[in-house]
């Protein structure tokens, strides 16, 4: 991949942490999936704030989400937080034991 462009992806994936709201969904997160109008309940924000947020964060692969009728289940990617992990110590050198993190999330 062009260094260029892995730049780019990395910087917009890094994005997802640079904010309190979304600090404030993942922490939410980590009790269990949620639908959207749990957080929003939970979080006290709109639903197009929300929507904002969950978009950068699943985007990002921290999050995923599924359909179920008509809400949409949120949840912590442990694939997703591998991934970012892994991304953050291509850059610094540092490993992270990946194993602990994800089992962490479930």
């Amino acid at each position: 991949m062009e260094l260029e462009f892995r730049l780019r992806e990395d910087a917009k994936r890094a994005k997802a942490l640079t904010d309190e709201n979304r600090l404030a969904i993942l922490t939410a997160l980590r009790q269990g999936e949620k639908c959207g109008c749990t957080l929003m309940s939970e979080l006290n924000i709109t639903q197009p704030t929300l929507s904002h947020h969950m978009r950068i964060l699943c985007d990002s692969s921290l999050v995923s989400c599924r359909k179920d009728g008509k809400w949409t289940i949120y949840s912590i990617s442990p694939e997703g937080v591998k991934s970012f992990l892994e991304m953050v110590s291509s850059y610094t050198g540092c490993e992270h034991d990946t194993k602990k993190t994800a089992a962490q999330t479930e």
